[in-house]
């Protein structure tokens, strides 16, 4: 049973929420976490890892598909696609599983029900109006976000989010996918090389429209070999849903699919939550409005996450998290340079990125020089049968600075962290061209782009 007063109570146990309360707990918070769902919230339940589980599966079947490039004879290779699933539940289950002992580690009470905050900042169980309400002292809402349907579709039967993507127990043989930004472009990749017919449709003018364009550019060659049609400047007119399928209409023509993923976009998940009782001011996009040290406009009310300004990213939600109950309870603390966030999506290849586009770089008026460098430069990558894409580094000549990192690689998500430490410790390109990377490794690809931007290429 929850008790009558905690230091602080969480809302949401994603990866923004559970962080906050084992943070608050070891800052000697009496803490507990209220969550309307699974324990780990979307990311682990619905969103991220299943979808990283599923895109495991794919890498580990094109690489069995390859095998005979390093004379290793497979014969019969098939996707059983309930084996997939498998795999899927045993990681959604493991994770929360860790979840929930760390909440029993650091004695932090997970109370199941809906939450939201009252007007003089206290939490309502089951209820806003007529729930149990539990005194604290601080309240971090840690919700997350839903996604948006488009075209006054309905999201249920063949009309899915990407959520419902991810945990469907069945392989489409055709598939729709609407919006090529990360989640959709990760949809696209992981099915299509399992063998599903992908449409992929884009209403800009490149998929992965955040990414710098030759990083969108290099994926975008990578995506269409994967059984996956690409369609960029593409205008949806409609979408009509049956039992047997849904019938996609765009650019002028219709065709069939057994589901389709609305990839399009989120919005913050905030119904019922008291938001507009308790006075806690919103954006004109919804998003719950905070200065740096994740403050909303109520005293004693922090907000982290997909319901907040800044990248929809689980990393991101957890280092708010982490900010936020420090902030509360009473620690210096320092607002986040979203700039140095990296973003990567999961796809193959990998597309791993922070700071600015070569393009934004420009506009802004810096002395751009650029440093591109193709991922066959180095050794690693031909031993290891993967020389596809590049790292690219903008920089500012004058000063050395890194202005951003764009990376597309099997392993653009390990690469990239090393750029974004030498940003964020005040290193320039300069510094990581003549830091010594161990041979043969990916990394030495970092080395030479740095070189390359620092005007002494070495391998190229």
């Amino acid at each position: 049973m929850p008790e009558s007063k905690y230091d602080c109570i969480v809302i949401g146990s994603g990866p923004g929420g559970y962080v906050a309360a084992i943070r608050a707990a070891q800052l000697g918070l009496k803490t507990a976490v209220v969550e309307k769902g699974n324990t780990g919230g979307r990311c682990l339940n619905e969103a991220c890892i299943p979808a990283k589980a599923i895109l495991r599966v794919a890498e580990v079947f094109t690489e069995v598909q390859h095998a005979g490039d390093f004379g290793i004879s497979v014969d019969g290779v098939s996707v059983d696609y309930r084996g997939a699933t498998k795999h899927r539940d045993e990681v959604i289950k493991t994770l929360t599983s860790g979840v929930a002992g760390l909440f029993k580690k650091n004695k932090i009470d997970l109370i199941e029900g809906f939450g939201s905050v009252t007007d003089d900042g206290n939490v309502k169980i089951g209820g806003q109006f007529d729930g149990t309400e539990i005194q604290t002292d601080r309240v971090i809402l840690a919700t997350g976000s839903v996604a948006k349907p488009l075209l006054d579709l309905q999201f249920g039967g063949r009309v899915l989010d990407t959520s419902a993507m991810w945990l469907l127990n069945e392989q489409p043989s055709r598939l729709c996918v609407v919006g090529a930004g990360a989640s959709g472009t990760e949809i696209a990749s992981a099915l299509g090389r399992l063998g599903t017919e992908v449409l992929l449709l884009e209403a800009l003018d490149q998929i992965l429209p955040l990414e710098d364009e030759d990083i969108a550019r290099a994926c975008g060659r990578e995506i269409k070999k994967q059984n996956v049609r690409i369609e960029t400047g593409a205008k949806v007119e409609g979408a009509e849903s049956s039992d047997s399928g849904v019938k996609v209409s765009f650019n002028g023509e219709t065709e069939e699919f057994d589901y389709l993923v609305i990839a399009a976009g989120r919005a913050p998940d905030v119904e019922g939550l008291g938001l507009e009782e308790a006075g806690i001011e919103r954006d004109d996009q919804g998003l719950i409005k905070v200065d740096g040290r994740l403050r909303t406009s109520h005293e004693g009310v922090w907000a982290i996450g997909d319901m907040v300004p800044g990248p929809a990213l689980a990393h991101k939600a957890s280092d708010e998290g982490i900010i936020a109950v420090e902030d509360a309870a009473g620690n210096e603390v320092h607002p986040i340079d979203y700039a140095y966030v990296p973003a990567v999506t999961f796809c193959y290849p990998q597309v791993a990125s922070f700071g600015l586009t070569e393009k934004a770089a420009r506009e802004a008026g810096h002395d751009v020089v650029v440093g591109k460098v193709p991922m066959g430069a180095v050794g690693a990558p031909t031993v290891y049968g993967d020389r596809t894409g590049l790292v690219k580094i903008v920089g500012d000549k004058q000063y050395g600075e890194i202005l951003g990192a764009h990376i597309c690689s099997v392993k653009a998500a390990d690469l990239i962290q090393e750029l974004v430490n030498a940003a964020e410790l005040e290193g320039g390109y300069p510094e990581v061209a003549r830091t010594i990377h161990p041979h043969p490794a990916f990394a030495e690809t970092v080395m030479e782009a740095a070189r390359a931007t620092d005007g002494w290429l070495i391998h190229g």
